[in-house]
């Protein structure tokens, strides 16, 4: 079994056909999906998704491109609606420097800072979004880790080798997406084939990001296995022991959920 612990069944993309879109991640092997937030103001529609699918569950949080729309969510209020039975994680929320225009920095930060306290007050684990923003993430992760301990992945891992080892030496996991496949991701796969076997994860970030043969398409749950496959290569091991190992992974991290 796969797990894709990070899409967005929420999004237009997916509407017309959700049912489909998880009936197709079912019977590639993906038994188990997260849909993640990225507005707190919309946890009745990640609540209802998950409700809806026995295989599905959700996060709570704010993405950073809109941490400034919702630095009024205190931190009680994640903690309180973590409390939901399918409700395995905390975010997604970081850092995002890539569009200068979607968020201030300062409000990314202070979101971000809330979402830790969450993470740490619940226990869950929070999703981590990074992007240019290596250095400025590494910082807080370290200053953070002084202050609590919490348990964090960074999803759609595409930074830097450096932040890499920051992050992995602090006990965090390194999440793979689609990226990994593409023909320009070298870089990428060299930090894939180092990092630990028990901190490596594979996601879609579907409907983004699809993975060769499908990119430029729309990504969906199911194309984790593409994914997966590439990872593996990238280690040296199978398919299988790939699947066994990014799973058990997966549980041990999103402890709440249950395991089939």
């Amino acid at each position: 079994m796969l797990v894709d612990h990070h899409c967005h069944l929420d999004f237009k993309d997916f509407a017309p056909e959700r049912d489909a879109v998880v009936a197709r991640a079912t019977a590639a092997g993906v038994g188990l999906l997260v849909t993640i937030s990225t507005r707190v103001n919309k946890f009745d529609v990640y609540r209802e998704i998950a409700e809806a699918y026995p295989g599905v569950y959700f996060s709570v949080g704010t993405h950073p491109h809109y941490a400034h729309e919702e630095l009024d969510v205190a931190v009680a209020e994640i903690v309180r609606l973590s409390a939901h039975a399918k409700c395995v994680a905390i975010g997604e929320a970081g850092l995002d420097y890539h569009y200068k225009d979607k968020a201030p920095r300062e409000a990314q930060r202070q979101g971000f800072l809330n979402h830790i306290a969450a993470a740490r007050e619940t226990g869950l684990p929070l999703v981590i979004h990074s992007r240019d923003a290596d250095d400025d993430m590494g910082d807080i992760l370290e200053a953070e880790m002084t202050k609590g301990s919490f348990k964090a992945v960074l999803h759609c891992f595409t930074g830097g080798e450096r932040l890499a080892r920051r992050a992995l030496d602090l006990g965090l996991s390194l999440s793979f997406s689609g990226v990994i496949t593409f023909k320009t991701s070298d870089a990428l796969r060299a930090i894939a084939a180092a990092a630990q076997a028990d901190r490596i994860l594979v996601e879609t970030d579907s409907p983004y990001l699809a993975p060769a043969p499908f990119r430029g398409k729309r990504n969906e749950p199911a194309y984790v296995t593409e994914t997966a496959a590439v990872l593996a290569a990238t280690r040296g091991v199978s398919r299988k022991e790939i699947a066994a190992t990014t799973t058990d992974n997966f549980f041990r991290l999103y402890a709440k959920t249950p395991r089939p």
